[in-house]
């Protein structure tokens, strides 16, 4: 397949279907049914008497005689079956074979529908048992207490395996450019510790191939590749899994500008992702064995772990800080009442969920800052832009004065920044700066790779054909975001979301609800004066009625009805109390020490014979005094336990719970239950008088139990919140002063 490589493709060259291997081995390629050969390398007539285009079409063991196999009993349908049961290449390869008399390794791999023969020399000058070596290799690397010391003796370890001239540990940055972090080099050589190298160097589709093949050697840059030759025309083989896949021309061509006459690289892979390489130069072509490589892989591997171990160790530090901050500020705005003094004013403040120099709260039409930070006229300027150019909420950049060139003018304070959106239609947001950060970066030549004409006009890659420290100095950039800051960042905005539409919103929204909540109250009044109290006259009368004219009635009988009569007048005495407190409103409330145990205990009574649900599993914990009022008291947690029971009782057990506790100078009641919970549409509906949820329609209720309850406790200067998951269940939350 032809593909020709120019600017505007370098990075989506296919480089798994070269068409071409090294030369340093020959490659079959069977179908995995038929075991008839359907691809083969040119080169195979180097190695054995036979020609390359004759074998295509044949079984592979046409091909078997001419190998003159050593061991009469190997045969290789055997291991091509070998092959196709194993899960992974890894458990079976390499195989030992000899062919004509000569050791090979031979390396089975996957492709689409063939199974890949690779025949590699064993022919290597490492005169030490590798395999040996990797314990003390391993133990001398983990010896290193700090990142770099690890990376360090890494590098040194691997040189002293396969004896390259240059081993480097090579990591990749965000943007894919990559830059040398630890170095073991002949003395003659010059350095490339600290140097930097474009991304372009080892484009995507290649750190791609680097994820899925841990290590690759390129043994002789001036080798002639060999090409793949097949009948099926137009369907190029797929060499992902191969080890002697051949190298993109441009990359040869890289380094053999770098003077390199061999490389050997091994991934690292942290977290699932490529963190970098080690880098292995020779300037003078070097072959080693696939065991040789294998052992290298290992090392690798090891060294993968341990750089997720120590990369995590080095950074937890300032996670823990920063979570800290935001567990710490997520309270504070749980218990105050004005947000922008939950986030501002305490020893810990908004500022400290990241590492920023300075943070700006714009909210309640009030700009709020801390450290440094652009002035407020410069603040409403990056606030417009912010309204339009954020799109998912959070916004962040090191480079801010490049994007938006008016922040030219602070640099010193916000050459990064990092925002989160509370109300876009309100522009209310926290937006975190950082400085700006000069710094020169040193690359291995110019990172701008020059181009060059070719006859067709077409502008052509040229790899870089000198490699001289080429420094750049950076301007407008601030140090980047990191991932810690970033997920603190979101968690907090949610936070603070949820206590906007908890309290905020309610403020604001006060005046313009109050008539209307004065009219629901009046609604209410008449529907528990004429709707409630006169059928419920009714059935007092009709039971006392009963009870004394029919002499019939046995015990049983007689204490239902005495039941019915006991609860129609508990019943008119709170009606008779809601009334009072719906038209009063605002009159003083009579505090008194009430006993929550003797409380919650006739409580549980009631609403379980009242419900009466099966596989009912009902739980008292702590029981602390609350100081309220007796009845209002009551009739809150009435409803909060008569609710668990009810949206509970599906299911198989049904939970319910409640337990209060003594904290910071509060009382606070929990009552959780296992139901069908709240769908997060309602959440900031669920204290509306006559609001019910769609899947709260099958159960009884009116939809002013917990209205009266919010107000209940809000007259008791308490709070009351919740947390809910649907299908899982829901916890209230209620606190009062103690």
């Amino acid at each position: 397949m032809d593909f020709k490589v120019d600017l505007t493709n370098c990075d989506r060259e296919p480089i798994h279907i070269p068409g071409k291997i090294q030369s340093h081995g020959f490659l079959v390629a069977v179908n995995s049914k038929t075991y008839v050969i359907s691809y083969i390398s040119k080169n195979i007539e180097q190695y054995v008497d036979v020609i390359a285009q004759d074998m295509l079409g044949k079984p592979i063991t046409e091909l078997e005689r001419y190998l003159e196999l050593a061991d009469d009993s190997t045969h290789l349908t055997q291991l091509l079956n070998l092959a196709k049961a194993s899960k992974t290449d890894d458990v079976i390869n390499p195989l030992a074979i000899n062919v004509k008399g000569a050791g090979y390794n031979l390396i089975l791999s996957k492709s689409n529908d063939e199974l890949i023969m690779e025949f590699e020399t064993t022919d290597s000058d490492l005169d030490l048992d590798v395999q040996k070596s990797i314990g003390r290799s391993v133990a001398e690397i983990l010896s290193g207490k700090t990142l770099g010391i690890l990376l360090q003796n890494a590098a040194a370890e691997v040189k002293k395996i396969i004896n390259y001239d240059r081993v480097m540990i090579y990591k990749f940055n965000e943007d894919g450019h990559g830059e040398v972090v630890a170095e073991v080099k002949n003395d003659d050589l010059e350095p490339f510790f600290g140097l930097h190298y474009p991304a372009s160097d080892i484009p995507k589709q290649a750190r791609e191939l680097y994820k899925i093949n841990l290590t690759r050697i390129i043994a002789d840059v001036d080798s002639e590749s060999s090409p793949i030759i097949t009948y099926q025309e137009g369907t190029p083989l797929d060499l992902t899994h191969s080890a002697l896949r051949a190298v993109s021309p441009i990359h040869i061509q890289y380094l053999k500008n770098m003077g390199v006459g061999s490389s050997f690289s091994i991934s690292l892979i942290a977290h699932g992702e490529l963190w970098g390489l080690v880098a292995c130069h020779n300037y003078s072509p070097r072959f080693i064995d696939y065991k040789a490589r294998d052992a290298s892989k290992l090392i690798g591997q090891i060294l993968s772990s341990a750089l997720e171990y120590r990369q995590d160790e080095e950074d937890s530090e300032k996670t823990t800080a920063l979570n800290e901050a935001v567990n710490t500020i997520a309270d504070y705005i749980k218990k105050d009442t004005d947000i922008a003094f939950a986030l501002i004013k305490n020893k810990v403040t908004i500022q400290d969920v990241t590492t920023a120099d300075g943070v700006a709260l714009i909210f309640d039409d009030e700009i709020n800052t801390l450290g440094n930070t652009p002035d407020i006229d410069q603040i409403k300027h990056i606030v417009e832009w912010l309204k339009v150019n954020m799109i998912d909420g959070i916004y962040y950049t090191y480079r801010f004065p490049e994007i938006f060139p008016a922040a030219k003018e602070y640099t010193d304070v916000a050459s990064g920044i990092m925002a989160c959106m509370l109300s876009k239609e309100l522009g209310e947001m926290v937006i975190w700066f950082k400085p700006e950060q000069i710094k020169s970066i040193t690359w291995a030549g110019n990172p701008e790779k020059p181009v060059e004409e070719d006859a067709n006009g077409l502008m052509q890659l040229s790899p870089r054909k000198s490699f001289d420290s080429w420094n750049q100095i950076v301007k407008n950039t601030s140090e980047k975001w990191k991932n810690d800051e970033l997920a603190a960042v979101v968690k907090i905005r949610e936070d603070i979301i949820y206590a906007i539409n908890r309290k905020a919103n309610e403020i604001r929204l006060l005046n313009e609800r109050l008539q209307v909540a004065y009219e629901e109250l009046d609604t209410f009044s008449y529907t528990i004066s004429h709707d409630l109290r006169t059928p419920l006259s009714s059935i007092k009368n009709y039971s006392e009625l009963l009870l004394s004219t029919n002499k019939s009635l046995d015990d049983s009988a007689k204490k239902m009805i005495e039941r019915i009569i006991k609860g129609t007048d508990k019943m008119s005495m709170l009606i008779k109390e809601i009334l009072h407190y719906s038209r009063v409103g605002r009159t003083d409330i009579e505090l008194v020490p009430i006993n929550m145990t003797a409380l919650v205990t006739e409580i549980k009574r009631e609403v379980t014979a009242a419900l009466n649900v099966p596989n009912l599993e009902f739980t008292i914990g702590d029981t602390p005094v609350i100081n309220g009022d007796a009845v209002m008291i009551t009739q809150v947690f009435t409803n909060l336990l008569n609710n668990a029971v009810k949206y509970s009782s599906k299911s198989q057990p049904a939970r319910v719970k409640i337990e209060g506790k003594i904290s910071n100078g509060e009382v606070v009641y929990s009552v959780s239950d296992n139901g069908v919970g709240i769908d997060v549409n309602y959440y900031n509906r669920v204290f509306e008088l006559f609001k019910r949820m769609d899947n709260a329609m099958d159960y009884e209720g009116t939809g002013v139990g917990l209205a009266i309850v919010k107000r209940i406790v809000e007259r008791h200067k308490g709070r009351i919140w919740f947390e809910s998951k649907l299908g899982v269940g829901t916890i209230f939350y209620v606190s009062f002063k103690n």
